[in-house]
């Protein structure tokens, strides 16, 4: 079989596995988290790359996932995760909000970008999560501007939120970026509801803010 009737039957497949209604026409896509949501605008940009970058080891990006994907679930849409170290917890989501997420497992931070792509291109999710937070650096080194910019280009045509998880912010092209500032030890971690304590910058060309995110 040749590699494009590959691609055409994986879009089928992901059609028929993943069927979408109609996404909402609004220009952002909420977290569901209030206070986010409230800094950055409204949600997620559409049609542009976040970047959320996690300077601090459990800094809180595996639960704001979680957080999207209970918001995906709420709102009946699908959510993909490119997960670029195959190191997402499914186990702490619950089987009905996993049926709203495809999950991409990746080991390498080149087919991550690659898979990224082809996700992109095919439309059929309105929020694309990009996990690269615990890929190596030398590895997210060898990702040249021009990937990020061609990536950038198509979601600019689709109506869907790109979020991109990096250790440190390198995505010259993203319209939105911001950084978890939680450094959380083994006692927080045992905590039952941390979300209302996630901490976040937003940097927009105005300059750096930041808030503490409290659960609606």
């Amino acid at each position: 079989m040749a590699a494009s009737d590959k691609i055409i039957n994986l879009r089928q497949l992901l059609a028929e596995r993943f069927p979408q209604t109609c996404a909402p026409r609004d220009e952002r896509w909420p977290t569901g988290v209030e206070a986010i949501d409230e800094a950055i605008g409204g949600g997620l940009p559409k049609s542009a790359i976040t970047e959320l970058s996690s300077p601090n080891f459990s800094a809180g990006s595996a639960l704001f996932i979680h957080v999207l994907l209970r918001s995906a679930y709420r709102n009946g849409f699908f959510l993909a995760l490119i997960d670029g170290r195959d190191s997402f917890d499914p186990q702490a989501a619950g089987m009905e909000v996993l049926r709203h997420l495809l999950w991409v497992r990746c080991s390498q931070a080149a087919q991550a970008v690659q898979a990224a792509d082809f996700l992109l291109r095919d439309g059929n999710f309105p929020v694309v999560v990009l996990d690269l937070v615990l890929n190596a650096a030398e590895e997210l080194r060898k990702i040249p501007q021009t990937h990020w910019y061609r990536l950038q280009r198509l979601v600019e045509s689709a109506p869907l939120a790109f979020l991109v998880l990096t250790r440190e912010s390198m995505i010259s092209s993203a319209q939105l970026k911001l950084s978890l500032r939680n450094a959380w030890q083994l006692p927080d971690l045992e905590e039952q509801e941390l979300t209302g304590r996630l901490k976040m910058a937003v940097r927009r060309v105005q300059g750096t803010r930041q808030f503490s995110a409290k659960a609606g």
